[in-house]
């Protein structure tokens, strides 16, 4: 599995807090079968975004762990019309691996009008947003259409593993399942903070869309269209998105004998 989301730079943000929580979160994750993690640090109004700075401490747990998890960085990028303008102008310091793909996050609470314009203007540039965690969103919640409209014109959508599992409350845990249904999901990561209350772990997730929606789902939000990232190459093909009044019809036990 990759996992495109975590925080797990030592004394950066809110994740880690110490060098010795960093190569425990890194170890757990291997230990889970991620063999790929994207460091991605906030760059908002509270965390300075220094990237020479997120670089050297990557070399460095990179060089504690060895081989694995092979280790990436990115960002996770408070998305406002304010700071629009320094990811178009230095992309590589905030996109995944270098790619044209880069995570992007609003306030739980709020979601700026323009934010149709916003998108545009990124991809215009040549980006291609990640919205992350909307499913923790209350704007995306309340109003599910919006986030329909920025899948039909391109935004990917990253959800939290724990979410799909339920450890962040059961309304996340309803509209990432609602949402997975209708296949507005391209990814699920980690988002992890520590070893404990928000861990490293991918496994719980995929075993649980593997079961409920085959393999071949869980292959593709966990493995393959996060290694298209990580490439910088598009997604593989995956199903169209569904509207948000659309239900997925299940087969009765008499469609077995037509």
């Amino acid at each position: 599995m990759i996992d495109i989301h975590c925080h797990l730079l030592p004394a950066t943000d809110d994740g880690a807090k110490s060098f010795e929580v960093a190569v425990e979160m890194c170890q757990m994750a291997n230990a889970d079968g991620v063999t790929h993690l994207v460091a991605t640090p906030h760059c908002n109004y509270q965390y300075s975004f220094r990237p020479e700075d997120n670089q050297a401490k990557l070399a460095r747990l990179q060089a504690e762990l060895g081989d694995s998890p092979k280790l990436l960085l990115g960002c996770d990028f408070h998305l406002s019309c304010e700071n629009i303008r320094q990811l178009i102008e230095n992309r590589r310091h905030f996109t995944i691996n270098g790619s044209n793909y880069v995570l992007v996050e609003f306030d739980e609470h709020f979601v700026p009008e323009q934010m149709d314009h916003v998108f545009y203007e990124l991809q215009v540039a040549g980006l291609t947003p990640i919205l992350t965690h909307p499913e923790r969103n209350a704007v995306c919640c309340r109003r599910s259409e919006v986030l329909y409209n920025w899948v039909t014109r391109g935004c990917l959508v990253q959800v939290t593993a724990q979410s799909y599992t339920g450890a962040f409350g059961p309304e996340p845990q309803r509209f990432a399942a609602q949402w997975l249904e209708r296949n507005w999901i391209h990814f699920f990561a980690s988002d992890a903070h520590d070893t404990q209350y928000r861990p490293p772990l991918l496994s719980p997730c995929y075993q649980k869309v593997a079961t409920r929606h085959g393999v071949a789902v869980a292959d593709r939000l966990l493995k393959t269209n996060a290694a298209a990232v990580l490439k910088g190459l598009p997604l593989p093909p995956g199903p169209p998105p569904m509207g948000p009044g659309t239900v997925k019809k299940k087969r009765s036990w008499f469609s077995f004998f037509r």
